[in-house]
């Protein structure tokens, strides 16, 4: 919800900060870039305080820098206090998917469905709320993230008991060279590009689109919406019927056709490739997160930190980079780069495909043995 929150006020950061696209677009970079660097430490810290010590630290990280984001009298201000939030991100995100499917008991695709629904409802409810709160001022929803990852910090608290460490604690490095695996740096190749173009849609739209928070929240509340039941319904069965890298591939080439035409479009034409374009990114979600858990013998804590490490560099670099397209060209030439960035991520899943066929094949005979749990969960 944290995400979500803060996406439909970003035109009145700018206005109460007296900002543009392009500084306000740092709150995102500064964010993802501390996001990316910190995966590196997180399975280290993970693996010597456990699993639910690493969560709960994270958290309060986020509260704290949360909260003190909602008092920035400046950009700069505001953008290093994001900073720190995305070293808590960085701590709880790397260990959350994790801790999530050691302590399920349905199997770890019944795990991952659960972990995207929770996703994409939060990312789904997130507007609204920012929409009613941002209303008043753009400084409450900071204060309503803080509130609601407390409640987080209370509930890991109250419910989730520590789980085993690991036998062998995790290097710093050991996130890096889990890429050394091929099927996981093509994975994590693709993933880049993809989510270069995921958050062009997040961080820059809404400027784009230009509406007030409650009509942005409402745009965004439907995008959440079709990204929940696309990551939870929706790819599962696409997976099992066509398996997980035609999927993908053929997501990430429509996703590339959807910003194509939100960026030459007209305004209503963009409000509704916004909204589809949260229902391929859906998809690629589910698919991306279970290739990159399954696809190497890595740990699953390693190999999601070095997975993040790549593609957090891209979303934090797709916020920095399209305003300033805009600028050096036009409104419509960031959402041509994403485009492409999106038809790259497609073209090394085809490139890249004999590396990871094994490891897909192996998915959709794990959901097979899996059906029966995974249709009760969802």
């Amino acid at each position: 919800m944290g995400i979500g929150l803060v996406d439909p006020i970003l035109p009145s950061i700018a206005k109460g900060l007296d900002a543009t696209p392009g500084q306000v677009s740092l709150l995102f970079t500064s964010y993802f870039l501390i996001t990316a660097l910190a995966m590196l430490v997180t399975g280290f810290v993970s693996s010597r305080i456990g699993g639910r010590r690493t969560l709960l630290l994270g958290l309060a990280l986020v509260v704290v820098f949360a909260g003190l984001s909602g008092t920035s009298g400046s950009v700069g201000e505001l953008v290093g206090f994001r900073a720190g939030w995305g070293l808590g991100n960085a701590l709880f995100v790397s260990t959350a998917l994790a801790v999530i499917v050691g302590a399920a008991a349905g199997g770890s695709a019944a795990a991952i469905l659960l972990y995207e629904s929770a996703l994409g409802l939060g990312m789904a409810c997130g507007p609204l709320l920012g929409a009613l709160l941002g209303d008043a001022s753009w400084r409450y929803p900071f204060f309503g993230t803080a509130f609601l990852m407390a409640i987080g910090f209370l509930c890991i608290t109250a419910f989730l008991k520590e789980q085993p460490k690991p036998a062998r604690k995790t290097g710093l490095l050991d996130p890096v060279r889990a890429l050394g695996h091929g099927g996981l740096a093509s994975v994590a190749g693709s993933a880049f590009f993809y989510n270069y173009t995921f958050f062009t849609v997040l961080a820059f739209t809404p400027f784009v689109l230009d509406m007030s928070p409650y009509n942005s929240g409402a745009v965004f509340f439907a995008w959440g919406v079709l990204l929940a039941v696309f990551s939870v319904l929706v790819a599962p069965r696409l997976q099992a019927r066509f398996g997980s890298l035609k999927v993908l591939g053929g997501s990430l080439v429509l996703l590339a056709a959807d910003v194509l035409v939100l960026g030459y479009g007209s305004h209503t034409t963009a409000v509704v490739c916004t909204i589809l374009s949260g229902a391929f990114i859906g998809v690629n979600n589910t698919v991306y997160t279970e290739l990159a858990l399954g696809v190497s013998d890595a740990p699953r804590p390693v190999a999601s930190a070095g997975y993040n490490f790549v593609r957090w560099f891209a979303a934090a670099a797709a916020p920095f980079f399209a305003p300033r397209i805009e600028e050096w060209t036009d409104i419509h030439i960031p959402f041509v780069v994403a485009a492409v960035t999106a038809a790259l991520g497609a073209l090394v899943v085809l490139v890249r495909r004999d590396a990871l066929t094994h490891e897909a094949e192996e998915l959709e005979e794990r959901h097979a043995a899996e059906d029966g749990v995974t249709v009760f969960a969802n």
